[in-house]
């Protein structure tokens, strides 16, 4: 799959970026190639393969630091006063936020 300049140019216009022509052809290369290795990657069979947590599994024993997972307790009615102190809105213990989206 290759990309056009018109691609490049809905996308720096998409990212409100301005490009040179010189930029657009830069980025149509470019784009192109990073296609050509997400494409011969889709091609590599990976059938029987672990999946790994870290990438330098595979060269050295790697013990992540992970917490462990436990809910927390509820709130108390003061607890949650104190924590909503600082909120510019809110509205039945919920933070009130603009609109964004419409």
């Amino acid at each position: 799959m290759a990309i056009s300049q018109q691609d490049v140019a809905r996308i720096a216009k998409l990212a409100h970026i301005d490009l040179s022509p010189e930029q657009t052809a830069q980025g149509e290369r470019d784009f192109t190639h990073i296609l050509e290795v997400i494409n011969a990657l889709k091609d590599v069979d990976t059938t029987g393969v672990e999946p790994l947590l870290h990438p330098l599994e595979v060269i050295q024993e790697i013990s992540l630091r992970q917490r462990n997972d436990h809910a927390n307790p509820t709130a108390t009615e003061a607890e949650r006063a104190a924590l909503m102190a600082n909120a510019p809105a809110q509205d039945e213990g919920l933070f009130l936020v603009p609109t964004v989206i419409e």
